[in-house]
């Protein structure tokens, strides 16, 4: 009746588990960061100016985004290799003999799992996400000298209605936001009616008050340069706030609050909120390497098969992984809905991982 098997055993299982997962995870670290070194430190170096500190701050930033990426693979390889101990030492068979079941064995692996799971949300909102910024805005300069932060926005699109409004540039923020190069693309009936351009526009409260305009008519092919023009009526400034967001360096509230900021301007948010999403989804898929790596615990060690049923154990995380990626792709598109994009191969997977341990071991 009892989920959980005794205190002794769950604190025996869940440390394994996690003494594993970890050890794993150090070797896969170190691995791949000394391969991803080969190829960039050449580049920093390359960078007048730059010396072994500059790579040393590149492992800094990049570091967590491999500890973030092969966390739930690493769970899967630990799982395996503490069922494979466990199995090959006949300790799965002692305690299906005192009467536990399936579940109950890997109860503390659930537990140790959902653990890491919280560890791994929290280290991706506190340490991946801000350094996945930093690391990308140094990439863009090349290694070289990041410049200072501008509070200037480039090439924005805003819609209102069937109306495109389009600014070259966007400085400032408020009432004080002024759009630079402004372009408004006034549509009807599914075609191009008249398009004004401008060197600049100020907000005027309610409005935006264009500066040197010129007016196009597309059906008498007619320009004109009407004076003190106001377009834009309702359209706040803070609709010219954003005009990327990159979800991966965000974490989930900012990008929570980003994806509402760009639903108020008109904007598409789909892929930003299918990778919203998975970041719930991504740290608890550890939930699942217990259980895809399940099949690799039971059954006797001296029929043999030990090394088979660790291959498919093996290849039901992969393929998981595969599923993930391929389900976040298909979200990027528009093909998959955002919470189908995040959580299907999750649901899925459980899915399948419950009926394989019951129809084998329960």
């Amino acid at each position: 009746m009892h989920f959980f098997p005794s205190r002794n055993i769950t604190g025996y299982m869940a440390k394994l588990f996690i003494i594993c997962s970890f050890a794993v995870l150090t070797m896969l670290v170190l691995i791949l960061m000394t391969l991803d070194l080969l190829g960039e430190s050449g580049k920093i170096l390359a960078v007048p100016g730059n010396d072994q500190g500059d790579v040393l701050h590149y492992v800094s930033m990049r570091a967590p985004q491999i500890i973030a990426r092969f966390l739930p693979f690493s769970a899967l390889l630990g799982t395996l290799i503490a069922f494979a101990g466990l199995s090959q030492n006949s300790e799965v068979v002692a305690m299906k003999a005192a009467g536990l079941s399936a579940h109950q064995i890997l109860a503390p692996m659930f537990a140790a799992s959902l653990g890491v799971a919280l560890i791994s949300f929290v280290f991706n909102d506190a340490v991946v996400a801000p350094n996945t910024a930093r690391l990308k805005v140094w990439q863009a300069a090349e290694y070289g000298t990041v410049a200072p932060n501008s509070d200037a926005r480039n090439n924005v699109w805003v819609r209102e209605g069937n109306d495109l409004i389009n600014a070259g540039n966007v400085v400032g923020s408020g009432d004080d936001t002024v759009l630079e190069n402004v372009r408004i693309y006034l549509r009807a009936n599914g075609g191009l009616r008249q398009v004004v351009t401008a060197t600049q526009a100020r907000y005027i409260g309610d409005a935006w008050q264009l500066e040197n305009a010129k007016s196009f008519d597309v059906a008498t092919t007619t320009e004109t340069k009407p004076s003190n023009l106001i377009i834009g009526r309702g359209i706040t400034p803070d609709r010219f706030n954003y005009i990327k967001v990159d979800g991966d360096s965000l974490a989930f509230l900012p990008l929570m609050r980003a994806i509402d900021d760009l639903k108020a301007a008109g904007r598409r948010t789909d892929n930003l909120e299918g990778i919203l999403w998975h970041k719930l989804s991504g740290p608890l898929s550890t939930l699942l390497m217990p259980l895809l790596g399940a099949v690799a615990a039971f059954g006797l060690a001296r029929s043999g098969a030990l090394f088979l049923r660790a291959v498919i154990g093996m290849a039901l995380g992969f393929t998981y992984f595969v599923a993930d990626n391929f389900a976040l792709a298909m979200g990027n598109l528009g093909a998959y809905p955002p919470w189908i994009a995040a959580w299907g191969p999750f649901l899925l997977f459980f899915l399948i991982g419950e009926t394989v341990l019951v129809r084998t071991e329960e």
